[in-house]
């Protein structure tokens, strides 16, 4: 469920993308060429400031970044400038509507050229992995390696902790909530902004945005939050989300229909839990579970389950959700399906084909769904034979070489 934990899965990978990579990040001439934004730190400004604070965690030099992805042959040779990565804290609000106090990690190449921004959106971290969301810049974390040398060929990289890590921990993280996960990405990329102002580092007005997984789900609603929220003061310049379970509706109903071993269950408990808590359900963990795991799951939700959704689910949950009977259960899921929309930036939906994690139904459904609306700018990108583990590294490369076209 995260993107590039170690250089060491990516090595068999390298060949097949490598050129590609290096001709739109290091080639004359292989950018677009429209017309480029102006050279500028941001000339609408937020609404209302939400930059709290800044720490300057460290400067590292493209020596030590390229150190940290030499076991892929000529990955190394893309860093160009150092970094400073820095840590954020910010206002956002809650998805109970109150104002709190985010963070995340913000990487900026030292150069003096304006750049563009990236959103990075991480994958599912666990309470019991604090470590690994962005602003502790832990090795551990999605932004330590093959992002930080991204960010060295010339991106300002802002990865958003989300609600439940870093400065917000103490509360629970709202996994796959759709719109709190796009409004505390898009107050990172204010705040990103709001700290590049005052430290006069030039960027200009291209946003891009990438996530795998739980961070490709947050891409798809952070796109269409942008564009439907603030499309003049932070456009989409193209965003390239993989993974993501989009079709939350179609997704609950391959759950409860499957008869055979699903292997993210535990993670799907997550799900329902929070829905349960942000849509004020508050229904019994025996409303959903059957015992002994609805009295298990109640003291520790993070705790084992069964693979098999009938022996986990009570059946009449399983009822509820395949024929919608449940009006306030199904209004939840409809209301954290965002496949069906048309977004205007370019967006590419990249999916492993043989995804047993998260089914590639719910990219297929997306792009279809885009298309009928009249969405000339959408791909789907099918990553052939590959499972959600194992087309992470296939993902994190060609989603950066798609953005580097615009």
């Amino acid at each position: 469920m995260t993107i590039l934990n170690t250089t060491r899965r990516l090595a068999r990978f390298a060949p097949a993308w490598l050129i590609g990579l290096l001709l739109v990040t290091t080639a004359p001439g292989c950018k677009s060429e429209s017309p480029q934004p102006d050279a500028t730190t941001d000339e609408t400004p937020a609404p209302t400031p939400v930059l709290v604070g800044s720490t300057l965690i460290g400067e590292y030099s493209t020596t030590t970044l390229a150190g940290r992805v030499r076991e892929i042959p000529l990955v190394g040779s893309l860093a160009r400038y150092p970094i400073k990565v820095y840590r954020l804290t910010y206002t956002t609000h809650n998805t109970d509507g109150q104002a709190i106090t985010a963070s995340g990690a913000l990487l900026v190449p030292v150069v003096s050229t304006a750049l563009p921004l990236i959103s990075y959106q991480h994958g599912t971290i666990r309470p019991s992995d604090e470590d690994r969301a962005p602003s502790y810049y832990s090795t551990s974390s999605e932004i330590w390696s093959a992002v930080s040398v991204l960010a060295s060929t010339g991106y300002i990289v802002s990865a958003p902790d989300y609600i439940g890590y870093g400065a917000s921990k103490a509360l629970p993280h709202p996994y796959e909530h759709a719109a709190s996960l796009a409004s505390a990405s898009a107050d990172m990329l204010r705040a990103t902004r709001e700290f590049c102002k005052q430290q006069n580092i030039s960027v200009n007005q291209k946003n891009f945005l990438l996530g795998y997984s739980e961070g490709g789900y947050a891409t798809m609603a952070l796109h269409k939050y942008l564009e439907e929220k603030y499309p003049a003061e932070l456009p989409v310049a193209a965003s390239a989300p993989g993974a993501g379970a989009y079709n939350k509706s179609g997704f609950a109903k391959y759950v409860v229909n499957s008869t055979q071993p699903l292997s993210f269950l535990s993670t799907y408990v997550w799900v329902l839990d929070t829905y349960n808590r942000v849509y004020k359900l508050n229904r019994p963990f025996s409303a959903y579970f059957q015992e002994p795991y609805a009295t298990q799951l109640q003291a520790n939700p993070f705790g084992s389950v069964p693979s098999l959704p009938s022996q986990l689910f009570t059946a009449s949950f399983r009822q509820s959700v395949a024929t919608d009977s449940d009006a306030a259960l199904t209004a939840s899921l409809r209301d954290n399906d965002i496949y069906d929309w048309k977004p205007k930036a370019p967006l590419a939906l990249f999916h492993g084909t043989a995804d047993d994690y998260v089914p590639y139904f719910n990219s297929q459904d997306a792009y279809k769904a885009m298309q009928a609306r009249g969405a000339t700018q959408v791909q789907l990108k099918p990553i052939q034979g590959g499972n959600h583990f194992t087309s992470v590294a296939t993902y994190t490369l060609q989603a950066f070489a798609f953005i580097s076209q615009y």
